[in-house]
């Protein structure tokens, strides 16, 4: 890949210097620098925003009233899980955050129900099945209201800015349903 990387860049060059585009081939290089640390400082912003609204999740004990609410669905999935364990309340959260279009953010707490999947796990050399279900969850990830990609439309000037949020929710549910009927197939076959 970085020979590939590399390539584009050493032929850019040659182009821009046989076109005579130094300065507008410059000047591209500085407006995508630019725009890249602009679009890092707004996903770090998101991120600290999800992540601080988590730790008042946590801290003001709703993260247990949430994960209640959302029990039978989870529980229903991911059946290795015991009541009352802190993985049903990780997967809630972080399946919220990946729902709210925070997957940056969400990151951190896959990361946390995994450890705490981890911990029910028999076998600690091998991923467990609520682990895989997790990860499939996790990775196609349904969004409700992407608001990150809602946030970057409207930052770079788009006039309707929310009009992705249908095909986003078709596309993920899709994808979601698709990925975890998948994988129970696959378990069904390949034990």
């Amino acid at each position: 890949m970085n020979y590939i990387w590399a390539g584009l860049m050493i032929l850019s060059v040659i182009f821009a210097v046989i076109n005579g585009k130094t300065a507008e081939f410059t000047k591209a290089i500085f407006d995508g620098a630019k725009s890249g640390v602009e679009i890092s400082l707004t996903l770090a912003g998101i991120i600290a925003i999800w992540l601080g609204i988590t730790q008042i999740i946590e801290d003001s004990g709703l993260r247990e009233k949430i994960s209640k609410l959302f029990r039978p669905v989870i529980s229903k999935l991911f059946k290795g899980i015991p009541e009352g364990h802190n993985a049903t309340s990780s997967i809630t959260l972080n399946i919220l955050s990946n729902m709210l279009g925070t997957g940056n953010a969400a990151t951190a707490l896959g990361i946390k129900a995994m450890n705490d999947l981890q911990t029910l796990n028999p076998s600690k050399e091998t991923i467990s099945f609520d682990q895989m279900l997790f990860v499939v969850i996790n990775t196609s990830s349904i969004q409700l209201v992407p608001f990150t990609i809602i946030g970057l439309l409207s930052d770079f000037g788009s006039k309707n800015p929310t009009i992705v949020i249908v095909p986003i929710l078709i596309a993920t549910a899709l994808t979601t349903s698709i990925a975890i009927t998948n994988l129970f197939i696959f378990r069904r076959f390949f034990k």
